[in-house]
């Protein structure tokens, strides 16, 4: 089994905020999430500083646009240094093949499949969908089958489908699984998680931290908690 890597999301407001988390956690983490809200607040700078002080950047973007558009942004994105960048999987072959071009060979793009925020009711209704009869499962394979034809690195699925993407595409798709959380953590806003031993006994290559470590009094000591939990796991 390939090592598991943790990533911790820096989901806050401020730049000041990001670089207080990653040196705070120093040794303990040394790949992270750029988001929406902290790329909103910060820019390009935040994925620069991240890079200076050493760390892997995760770019959490979700780009969906037309393939020209997202070619551009996976280009612009790889440049700045991002190791990992997302694009939705809804946007089809011809957008997700289009970022893994314009990426290159130094930023794997890893299209997402279902948001871990969502249940089938939840998901069924964006998507106009009759709730008896969808199934979140055979929706994120579809969509993995779409990453796997545009020669993605990997897919975003949550720790309930990732056995059966690991299944049906093996090693060609590295997973990414988010909404990691504890045990007997707070779920907080996800509907689909798993604990860190969990997602990598399904097959994670990538786990997404959050709260449980951001919200934490001592978030270093969970994630060394964190990391001996996966080496229990990679035991096995």
């Amino acid at each position: 089994m390939s090592s598991v890597i943790p990533i911790v999301a820096l989901d806050v407001p401020t730049m000041q905020d990001a670089l207080r988390l990653v040196d705070t956690l120093g040794e303990s983490c040394r790949f992270y999430k750029v988001g929406s809200e902290l790329f909103t607040a910060a820019g390009p700078d935040a994925v620069r500083a991240i890079r200076a002080s050493g760390c892997e950047v995760f770019l959490d973007l979700k780009l969906h646009d037309i393939p020209n558009t997202v070619r551009g942004a996976a280009r612009s994105a790889a440049t700045l240094g991002a190791r990992l960048l997302t694009v939705h999987a809804v946007g089809g072959v011809a957008m997700v093949r289009a970022a893994v071009e314009g990426a290159g060979e130094t930023c794997g793009v890893l299209a997402v499949t279902v948001l871990t925020s969502l249940d089938a009711p939840a998901f069924a209704a964006s998507a106009g969908r009759d709730p008896k009869t969808l199934e979140v499962g055979a929706e994120v394979l579809r969509l993995a089958g779409i990453a796997r034809e545009a020669q993605a690195h990997g897919v975003v699925c949550s720790g309930h489908e990732a056995a059966a993407v690991r299944a049906k595409f093996g090693d060609t798709l590295q997973l990414l699984v988010p909404g990691i959380r504890l045990a007997q953590g707070d779920a907080h806003d996800q509907a689909r998680i798993v604990t860190p031993r969990v997602a990598a006994s399904l097959g994670a290559r990538y786990i997404v931290l959050g709260r449980a470590v951001t919200g934490a009094s001592a978030p270093a000591a969970i994630m060394r908690e964190v990391h001996a939990s996966l080496a229990v796991q990679s035991r096995k």
